[in-house]
């Protein structure tokens, strides 16, 4: 590591700069890089993210003893910056400590305001300002910060409110106000005392009055904030390494909380939930920038465009809105114009939408943050093409600002026009996050999570959300404020995830304690149904009905750029028509795995699949796949029509015969009065197909090989469907598929069946189709020796879903047992079946492409596991070689961009 523990910050110079957020973090690189292009930051230091992983290695003491000088020395740089003195009585400096790891993790981690306060800063800092309530203020708030942070005083049960929050509410009862920002400097006194004497009956500690201890408390408080369960949930649901670590930045503070003249926002330089190009924030008068991002008084917008958009979803009458929610732009014309220049030279040095913390003290504009925002998929799409159209970054550029895995966001379903229109309105908030979300109502984050996991879709309601919701909120559907804005912790938060939400829906009334809320005199229990809209703000009773979303617009363009740089193309698993042709309609060029057994298992068909099983000679199994032809011939001329001019995979019966038959009773006894036999040979039957280890049993071209006649049948069904389209003047490009080789004798019996089946049909049809004969590499033996095995295929496709299971010796069935315990205790860093194993299975997959390549140069290579909608897995699968990737059709726009963004990386 870097012997330099810390960076400082100020007046214009920085010993950071942009690029080093891996060392600094993103807000300490942006703090030093805003320095240094002129944007007026309160000085201060920033502590590495080497040091927060020489905490966890070596313990709070020895990191304590190894910054000591260096956070003394840094301390010194601010007071000598801002003239004033940490802890002195008459000149007092206030710092504020904040997290911020090197990916964006909004509200995870901690932050601590107006630090370096006790009984005698407080009084000095009263005189100093003239402005006795301001100090208290600022004290209060301190206690509180601190008390939570540091000294883990919260609330009890989850039912329970913040206790801190008790006794606010405890003490504007006394006069019967409402607002925070109403309390008298007696109040505010009452409350910083009240507050250090629940923090010591609940934690047994006095409150700290030494700044110096202060200071080092909530530094390390911020490095143990990595640690927190939210912060660790997110790091997993972001793909976020727990090495990364995070720095911590200590800086002067600045003051919205001394009147009229002073104020706090967050901005957007666009807008973070549809994309569109309009500067947007909010800001709230003689506050803190808690207030705002808490959501405990619902902001003002800080444009006037915004603030009449807000009033109109709020039916707010405009003299009241003018009067009492003016926007900045209006309260603070000066400021605003300085702001606006500010968000618009930042966007400009970054070139991307950019996520702003301000303070404005007695007049004085500062910045506090600024970042890459956080954003929709439709956002990000939006951004992406119209700075591309700007002039702002290039296509490459454009292609890699898109995560692959947040376009999902953008196909899931929206609410249907018609049943919108019969739709009962409970109440508006506003659009925080767009989408359609129907679901059970919950209260609690546990309870979300846990709803989730049985099965449920589920709403969370909450006055407010708080990082402590992050679990509840990634389990639910959306998510519904009663407190907040569109710069809430749940909006900020809920847009990152891409989940639907609605904030600041005044007209709701939570009762934690009897799981209930009221929406204007209907009373919603747990449990009930709702269901929001993100994209308007309103809140409808019961499930509305949704429809499939479509690509249009800056999705299709940008899946227009995507085929212009992509090397590797995307096919689609699909099973019927109708899957093939959303797949193609997300731009899929072909089917990588079509799996017959699941066109098995409709009434008719399975009767005829069962027959066929439960027979005992080979006769009766010819019946028996004479009345199945008809059905699978239906089911590929329906698939090749669909994929009309583009290869479809076909996989040949892979699965165990058990699956197929009854095993219960009842279905027994239908199956033997079918079949004309007695019951108790339906039974023996049954049990003789029953095998100890069926995923390694008598399944794939094992089934075809012992019962050759499944094999024909299927051929005849896929040829035969694909001549009786080559007559409608269709182009039908069957490829026929052997699943579970493991030696290449096992596929030449197969291949032997299939070819002579083709051409017993072409003779009698007089026409010919052309096709290929490939199989699917999914045991590491056929893959050890792909070779051999291509002196006989034509293609190979990876199912590496078997063989991830075979190479690891993991069930895909029983690995929940004990993968949490090893991703825990890092044995494994993924789940395999979700992210190619790259180092283990990937290698056999590389080397079956290398060995298979040199035996036939032209062999064509895929996989169609559930890897080939990964991103990360996609990018290996082009480095590796392969002509194509296959996944759901849902998937086939993520494979799409991920292929393309790996041809880019190539290229560099």
């Amino acid at each position: 590591m870097s012997e330099k523990r810390i960076y400082t910050f100020g007046n214009g110079k920085a010993e950071g700069k942009a690029d080093m957020k891996n060392l600094l973090g993103g807000k300490g690189a942006n703090l030093a890089e805003m320095n240094l292009i002129g944007v007026p930051v309160p000085p201060g230091f920033t502590i590495t993210t080497d040091v927060c992983n020489e905490y966890f290695e070596k313990g709070k003491q020895q990191v304590v003893d190894l910054l000591k000088d260096d956070v003394i020395k840094s301390v010194k740089h601010i007071e000598t910056l801002m003239n004033s003195k940490f802890g002195d009585i008459e000149n007092p400096l206030l710092m504020s400590v904040r997290s911020g790891a090197r990916a964006s993790m909004p509200g995870m981690m901690d932050t601590i305001l107006n630090l370096g306060l006790n009984d005698e800063v407080v009084e000095g800092l009263a005189r100093k300002t003239g402005n006795e309530c301001f100090a208290y203020d600022s004290y209060r708030r301190f206690v509180q910060m601190y008390g939570d942070v540091v000294m883990g005083m919260k609330p009890v049960n989850k039912e329970d409110i913040d206790p801190f929050e008790a006794i606010i509410i405890k003490v504007k009862k006394q006069r019967g106000i409402s607002l925070d920002n109403e309390m008298n400097v007696d109040e505010l006194k009452q409350l910083v005392a009240e507050f250090k004497a629940a923090i010591k009956e609940q934690t047994g500690f006095d409150f700290p009055v030494n700044p110096m201890d202060q200071l080092w408390g909530a530094i390390c408080a911020v490095f143990d904030s990595w640690m927190n369960e939210r912060a660790i949930l997110y790091r997993k649901m972001e793909g976020i390494p727990a090495e990364w670590g995070t720095a911590v930045s200590v800086m002067a503070m600045v003051f919205g909380n001394m009147g009229k003249t002073s104020a706090t926002g967050v901005c957007f330089s666009r807008d973070a939930a549809t994309g569109e190009n309009r500067f947007n924030g909010e800001y709230l008068v003689n506050a803190q920038g808690e207030d705002v991002v808490a959501g405990i008084r619902t902001p003002q917008q800080v444009t006037k465009e915004g603030s009449l958009r807000w009033a109109k979803q709020q039916s707010v009458d405009e003299k009241i809105r003018a009067s009492k929610y003016p926007s900045m732009e209006e309260a603070m014309p000066e400021i605003f114009v300085q702001l606006n220049d500010i968000q618009d030279k930042l966007e400009k040095h970054y070139h991307d939408m950019q996520d702003m913390e301000f303070t404005v003290q007695e007049g004085h504009l500062w910045f506090l943050q600024t970042r890459n925002g956080k954003r929709t998929g439709t956002a990000m799409v939006k951004i992406a093409m119209d700075l591309l159209i700007e002039g702002e970054i290039d296509e490459k550029t454009a292609l890699e600002r898109c995560e692959p895995n947040k376009l999902d966001e953008l196909l899931h379903p929206v609410f249907d026009k018609e049943a919108l229109v019969s739709a009962k309105v409970l109440t508006r908030g506003l659009p925080a996050s767009p989408g359609a979300a129907c679901g059970q109502v919950v209260f609690f984050a546990d309870d979300a999570a846990k709803w989730h996991d049985d099965g449920h879709q589920v709403i969370m309601v909450r006055i407010e959300t708080s990082p402590e919701d992050l679990a509840g909120m990634n389990a639910a559907e959306g998510i519904l404020t009663a407190r907040g804005g569109m710069t809430s912790h749940a909006a900020v938060v809920a847009r990152g995830m891409g989940k639907c939400c609605v904030s600041g829906a005044g007209a709701i009334n939570v009762n934690y304690k009897n799981r209930t809320v009221d929406i204007d005199g209907v009373i919603i229990r747990e449990g009930d149904f709702i269901s929001l809209n993100g994209s308007t703000g309103e809140v409808y009773l019961g499930e509305v009905k949704t429809k499939p979303a479509e690509v249009t617009g800056d999705f299709a363009k940008l899946m227009d750029l995507c085929k212009k740089y992509t090397k590797l193309v995307v096919r689609t698993n699909a099973d019927t028509p109708h899957d093939a042709e959303v797949a193609r309609s997300f731009g899929a060029v072909g089917i990588g795995l079509c799996r017959t057994e699941h066109m098995f298992f409709e009434n008719e068909k399975i009767k005829a699949m069962r027959e066929m099983i439960l027979s005992d000679t080979k006769e009766g199994r010819v019946q028996a796949l004479e009345k199945l032809l008809p059905y699978q011939k239906q089911d590929f001329y329906g698939i090749l029509k669909a994929m009309d001019g583009c290869p479809v995979n076909i996989r040949l019966l892979d699965p165990p015969l058990h699956e197929f038959v009854p095993h219960d009773i009842e279905g027994q006894k239908i199956m033997a009065k079918e079949m004309g036999i007695p019951v108790e040979e339906i039974q023996h039957r049954v049990n003789s197909l029953s095998e100890h280890n069926p995923m390694l049993g008598h399944r794939g071209c094992r089934l075809g090989n012992t019962y050759p006649e499944i094999t024909a049948m299927q051929t005849r069904a896929i040829i035969g469907a694909a001549i009786d389209l080559k007559k409608e003047g269709y182009n039908p490009q069957p490829e026929i598929m052997v699943p579970l080789i493991g030696i290449v004798n096992e596929f030449d019996i197969q291949e032997e069946v299939i070819h002579s089946t083709a051409k017993e049909i072409f003779e009698k049809e007089g026409v010919e189709i052309p096709f290929k004969v490939g199989t699917m590499i999914e045991i590491p033996r056929a893959a050890l020796t792909a070779d051999i095995i291509a002196q006989k295929a034509e293609y190979f496709s990876f199912g590496t879903n078997d063989l991830t299971q075979m190479t690891f010796g993991y069930s895909r069935d029983d690995i929940s047992s004990f993968l949490p315990v090893y991703l825990d205790k890092k044995i494994l860093k993924v789940d395999p079946f979700q992210v190619l194993d790259q180092t283990g299975v990937g290698q056999l997959v590389e080397m079956a492409v290398k060995k298979g390549r040199a035996t036939r140069p032209d062999l064509k290579c895929g996989i169609c596991g559930e890897h080939g909608g990964e991103p990360s897995s996609v990018k290996f699968c082009h480095r590796v070689g392969l002509n194509y990737v296959s996944c759901s059709p849902f998937r086939v726009p993520i494979a799409r961009l991920a292929a393309a963004q790996a041809a880019i990386e190539d290229d560099k």
